[in-house]
């Protein structure tokens, strides 16, 4: 193994991916897996078709699930170095629920699972090893008609902060990555409309919308050597779109 692949290596790390059966979530399980670390890929969806990653289906808001799960994978590979907070919803407008349950709905999902995630994964966690959680441009910026996604990624930044600094005493290191506009199932409604999707690539720098791939490297580094005295930080992958001016 040469310099850089030692700085950079992931490999036989065992590796939770919350959100694993779609999207931002499922490519990073993916590639993690081919850069050569134990891949445990859950979300609620059964039965997905995939033969890049050990997968299971679990509700992440049943912590006593998540718990058995955690403790399966520790009793089997004796060690959990990272764990990826990936999991993510957003409703709709248009959907029929009320406001106030579409709210709860969110943050239960988004921020409240991820914390006892984050909690429950730690335990099992020793020095150096690391968690990564997906925010969102959301986290920070105004965005109409979705108050309870972007306060739950506004909560889930800072819960990043907060578990950055409960965790150094254990060497645990914590940190964000920001997406911008990803093209995923959740985007798609916006990136098969025209105007919409030209309306939001003029606001980028990088004239195009980000893969699920764009997001890889940032989350390798944050999972290796490489990023070993970096915690409680953001790091933004938008194209741009956060630090536009006129």
């Amino acid at each position: 193994m040469n310099y850089l692949e030692e700085l950079f290596s992931v490999k036989d790390k065992v590796i939770i991916v919350t959100g694993a059966s779609r999207g931002i979530g499922h490519k990073i399980a993916s590639s993690f897996k081919k850069a050569g670390a134990v891949v445990i890929g859950i979300g609620r969806t059964e039965n997905i078709a995939t033969n890049d990653f050990d997968y299971n289906s679990i509700d992440i808001r049943d912590k006593n699930q998540y718990k058995d799960f955690c403790n399966t994978v520790f009793n089997k590979n004796k060690k959990i170095n990272i764990l990826i907070n990936a999991a993510g919803i957003s409703l709709p407008p248009a959907s029929k629920k009320d406001e106030s349950d579409k709210f709860v709905e969110i943050l239960e999902t988004n921020l409240i699972a991820a914390f006892n995630c984050s909690n429950i994964a730690s335990s099992f966690m020793n020095k150096g090893d690391s968690i990564i959680n997906i925010t969102s441009i959301g986290a920070k910026l105004a965005f109409p008609d979705n108050p309870g996604y972007q306060a739950s990624k506004g909560g889930l930044a800072a819960l990043t902060r907060s578990l950055a600094y409960d965790l150094a005493k254990s060497s645990i290191r914590v940190n964000n990555i920001v997406p911008g506009y990803i093209h995923t199932q959740m985007t798609e409604e916006s990136f098969i409309n025209e105007e919409l999707r030209i309306q939001r690539e003029d606001r980028m720098l990088i004239k195009r919308w980000g893969e699920p791939i764009d997001l890889v490297g940032a989350a390798i580094f944050l999972a290796s050597d490489a990023s070993s005295y970096i915690t409680g930080t953001d790091i933004y992958v938008d194209g741009g779109w956060s630090i536009k001016g006129l």
